[in-house]
């Protein structure tokens, strides 16, 4: 019998993937679930984008790529950053991933000793603390409710930090909530960690683009933490290329050679034709991800004005990425036939068994008593999905 590693059984199994999954498994009965549980846009990559890679077949990219990426594409990420951050990087601070997610984990195992403890401000995307666990590190969560917008206050970071401080991971627009820090905001955060020498930052800016406010500050602008603050980004979300897996991570030099020296020991470099549409997005006309922004921004209004309109929901309203993140402890002790909803979870099951709507329990976020939903598909799919929530609530009595 094959023994699994302690390493391996620690960890949790993705609760957004889980729950893909199980509607996954329903629409092959035949059910028509309406899936508000993925964070993927539904836009195709825009054509631009497609033709580079086909370009770069026919160029014959299909050998081996160097492990922190091809100098063309960290010279293109370095131009966007500056761009569109005002943040200086050289192609030697960069390393190109398999995705930001691979990106993040490089920075984890690369900076956490076992022992050392990691902050993390909740609701947070639920890989944060299963990397940690990889790292042998200890996590140390700061819940943020709706009432604060999901965003923490400096004092709560403060009383956050100890001497055994290593990391402090945030998430801007963040991924469950769509919370945005606005630059005085992060001032507050900074003039906190400019006090902790010890501590490095990972700012995850992996939805920087899919923003409704205006304006974007990267806590990388920031020059009192000046070398060290590590940007994990990605084409993912911004240029609708999911499934292409192209991150990066910008960072101080000897943090961007220990991540390349330890991706280059387990993965190597990223697909080499996936990095030629990633360039080209970079380099290319940015209509493209305008108007995804603005398609977002729109359904965002929509999905926020009928959650309003259910009693019981709480919502408040994101200003980026494309989650809604609604408290809903009114709806627990309540019952249907022989269903009792007793926490975030049982609703959510509820919500899929009933309604056929997959949503996500807010305890995988680390902040139980509330539901995600992704607004990241058509106009129709919201009002129909809302309009099925709303039948099954009310059935709860």
């Amino acid at each position: 019998m094959i023994q699994i590693s302690q390493r391996n059984r620690s960890l949790a199994v993705s609760a957004t993937l889980a729950m893909s999954q199980r509607s996954a498994e329903l629409r092959a009965k035949g059910v028509d679930v309406i899936n508000l549980s993925v964070g993927e846009p539904d836009f195709n990559t825009p054509e631009h984008i497609k033709q580079a890679a086909r370009q770069a077949i026919d160029d014959n990219f299909s050998f081996y790529s160097p492990v922190p990426g091809y100098m063309s594409l960290r010279k293109a990420i370095a131009d966007n950053l500056m761009s569109t951050n005002g943040v200086a990087y050289t192609p030697e601070q960069i390393v190109v991933s398999g995705g930001a997610k691979q990106a993040l984990c490089n920075a984890i195992l690369s900076i956490v000793n076992p022992g050392d403890e990691v902050v993390i401000p909740t609701p947070a995307w639920v890989s944060y603390v299963e990397m940690v666990k990889l790292a042998e590190g200890i996590t140390v969560t700061v819940p943020a409710t709706i009432e604060q917008d999901f965003k923490i206050t400096p004092e709560q970071l403060r009383c956050a930090i100890t001497p055994r401080t290593r990391l402090v991971i945030l998430c801007s627009p963040s991924n469950p909530t769509g919370s945005v820090y606005t630059r005085e905001e992060l001032q507050g955060l900074v003039n906190v960690l400019k006090d902790c020498p010890h501590v490095t930052i990972i700012s995850d800016e992996i939805y920087q683009h899919i923003n409704f406010t205006g304006s974007y500050t990267s806590l990388g602008s920031f020059k009192e933490l000046e070398g060290r603050v590590a940007v994990i980004n990605g084409v993912s979300k911004a240029y609708a290329m999911t499934g292409w897996r192209i991150g990066f991570m910008a960072a101080p030099v000897e943090l961007a050679k220990a991540c390349n020296k330890l991706q280059g020991q387990y993965t190597s470099g990223a697909s080499s034709i996936a990095q030629k549409a990633a360039e080209a997005a970079y380099t290319g006309p940015q209509d493209c991800v305008a108007e995804m922004c603005e398609a977002f921004r729109r359904r965002r209004d929509l999905i926020v004005s009928l959650a309003r309109e259910i009693p019981g929901l709480k919502v408040n309203v994101p200003q980026g990425a494309f989650y809604l993140f609604p408290e809903v402890s009114s709806f627990f002790k309540k019952s249907y036939g022989d269903r009792v909803i007793r926490d975030a979870a049982d609703l959510a099951m509820y919500l899929l068994e009933e309604a056929h709507v997959a949503t996500v329990d807010g305890a995988a976020f680390c902040l139980p008593g509330y539901i995600r939903l992704s607004y990241a598909t058509s106009d129709d799919n919201i009002r129909k999905a809302m309009a099925r929530i709303a039948e099954a609530l009310a059935k709860l009595k």
